[in-house]
């Protein structure tokens, strides 16, 4: 269930007038498309459009206009739902619903609070979303944060929507660029030691590699040029990914980002995982010898060629390693795999896919939410690299700049998979060309609404104990009706992995609060000598707009429109919840 109690009524009015039609023989189709309903492009219009008729005409054989008719006038209880329903070409349903069912919008938020917004559609479905996953060769750069907020946000609508959601880091911790960082640090602590060091000619160079190679010599002292160069190197690796994987956690949980379980690759390879995988596909006849190398048939299950899991060497590729990996996911009886990877894997999908499939499961099992890279700006001119890393603008140089929630709402605001530019100067805004700051006022501006009220004596009502009739302006019934699309939006999001259309509603919902304050009262004006130490800084810091000064208001009215404010704050806090972001009461 949504809980879009609206949306939910229309499209069952819909769907029944559908059904009944087909009974009587005015329809000839057996099965009818999944209703969606739209909102017009103009007020007048209506409040919510269908273009059902549209999609059934070519099936029909008929004109959009007739099969628009024939729903018209099979729905049943029309006056209970909707004041009007009219026909538009070329086909539009335009329905305007009875205000009295748009005002139990704010009673199902009241009554549901938190859980506004979330839905059953999961339940029973175990989820993995596994995401970031960084080797520890370094700290996390910006491209990471963008790819740590996107799988949070998607776990959370996830969950949101009713699915039994762990989130997974799965740490690279084997392999050469492991054994290229050990190198790297081996030989910045040569260095320090007086020692000649061929530094590798892949290596890592940011300057955290000669702190850790310090923190290294203060801990073990000049002990490592007592053992073989290999066995230093090894050392320097062990000690390295121990003190980045640290710093990874540590730099995650000040962007707010906690996991459920960590991952390692090594251990699977410690455990024999990688080895028996192999030889039980091999059994299976998924597994070739060529040219010294062991291969697998993924293109057996839609790959555009095969792919070695063995070189030649006797080392063991990525792929070996993840194709243990997923199959441990899939033994752990998760019924959707989500992996978050950077745009540069799109290559690897379908392979990835050929592996769910070798073991049985269709593809589908697995979705791959792939997400791009972001630009840096400064005022727009692009930020030169990273002192520290070297090659990067590291998360933490974000955080420490602009804070975890502006990071966290600017990788949120486009899709996933397109570019972003992320001007730090703009996140540091307090103005409305902050988006950030823009949802996160209108929360706050509510909060100091209801502090004035308190100190005037002025009771914020719940909406089940007032009289929402009053309620009739079209600025009030905008942000009801946008209160309504909420249970749809987290829904629809979660149904396609896009969280973004939750910071587009947020900024919607936040466009339509802030435009309602600036131009009609809430509360009736008191006299400059009664004014509140809020409501003489509320009035220093804004100018109200004539319509606003010469609006009547009424104690009826003034209760309605707090409880509207308490109910929009309740969803613009849901939903800043689902995205990991704080919803201040002060700003």
């Amino acid at each position: 269930m949504s809980h879009a109690i609206v949306q939910d009524k229309v499209i069952d009015a819909l769907q029944g007038a559908l059904h009944q039609a087909k009974r009587k023989g005015q329809l000839k189709i057996d099965s009818f498309p999944a209703l969606t309903l739209d909102q017009p492009k103009r007020p007048e219009w209506g409040d919510l459009a269908s273009t059902v008729a549209m999609t059934l005409a070519p099936l029909e054989q008929r004109l959009p206009q007739d099969v628009a008719q024939i729903i018209l006038e099979n729905i049943a209880q029309r006056e209970a739902i909707f004041d009007r329903v009219e026909i538009a070409r070329p086909g539009f349903l335009n329905m305007t619903v009875k205000r009295e069912l748009w005002l139990k919008v704010l009673t199902e938020i009241e009554g549901r609070g938190e859980t506004y917004g979330r839905a059953d559609v999961g339940t029973g479905t175990r989820v993995l979303v596994e995401y970031v996953s960084a080797n520890p060769t370094g700290p996390l750069h910006v491209g990471h944060g963008r790819g740590a907020a996107v799988g949070q946000a998607i776990a959370r609508l996830l969950s949101a929507a009713g699915y039994d959601v762990v989130q997974e880091y799965y740490v690279n911790d084997a392999g050469r660029q492991m054994k290229l960082l050990g190198a790297s640090v081996y030989a910045r602590y040569l260095e320090r030691q007086g020692r000649a060091a061929l530094f590798p000619e892949d290596g890592y160079r940011g300057s955290y590699i000669e702190t850790i190679a310090a923190h290294i010599q203060e801990r073990v002292g000049a002990s490592l040029l007592a053992l073989p160069a290999e066995q230093a190197e090894e050392r320097c690796r062990e000690l390295a990914s121990e003190e980045l994987s640290a710093l990874i956690r540590k730099d995650l949980r000040a962007f707010g980002i906690e996991f459920n379980s960590w991952f390692s690759e090594a251990s699977l390879l410690a455990s024999g995982a990688v080895q028996q995988v192999l030889e039980d596909l091999k059994k299976r006849d998924l597994l070739f010898e060529q040219d010294g190398a062991l291969w697998f048939r993924s293109s057996s299950f839609g790959d555009e060629k095969d792919r070695v899991v063995r070189k030649q060497e006797g080392d063991y590729t990525y792929l070996a390693s993840d194709i243990a990996y997923h199959r441990d996911k899939l033994l752990r009886g998760y019924g959707l795999l989500i992996d978050v990877w950077g745009a540069d894997h799109h290559g690897y999908i379908p392979r990835m896919e050929a592996v769910v499939q070798a073991y049985g499961h269709p593809k589908e099992r697995l979705r791959v939410v792939l997400v791009q890279m972001v630009n840096l700006l400064r005022g727009g001119r692009k930020v030169e690299m990273s002192k520290r890393a070297g090659e990067f603008i590291t998360l933490r140089e974000v955080l420490d700049e602009v804070g975890a929630d502006a990071a966290k709402f600017f990788f949120l605001m486009r899709r996933s998979d397109s570019h972003l530019d992320f001007d730090l100067e703009l996140a540091k805004q307090q103005s409305a060309e902050n988006p950030v700051y823009y949802v996160q006022y209108a929360h706050a501006r509510i909060a100091s609404l209801f502090r004035v009220a308190e100190e005037r004596g002025i009771a914020v009502p719940k909406p089940s104990e007032i009289d929402l009739a009053l309620l009739s302006d079209p600025d009030e019934l905008g942000l009801i009706r946008c209160l309504s699309t909420y249970p749809s939006i987290v829904q629809a999001g979660a149904a396609v992995l896009e969280p973004h259309r939750l910071t587009f509603y947020l900024q919607e919902l936040a466009r339509l609060l802030h435009t309602f304050y600036y131009k009609h009262r809430i509360m009736p004006p008191a006299a400059e000598a009664e004014l509140t130490s809020a409501e003489r800084f509320v009035k220093e810091a804004e100018v109200l707009s004539a319509a606003k000064q010469r609006e009547p208001i009424t104690p009826g009215l003034t209760a309605a429109r707090l409880a509207l404010m308490r109910e929009v704050q309740q969803v613009i806090r849901n939903g800043l919840a689902i995205l990991g972001i704080t919803a201040p009461d002060r700003m």
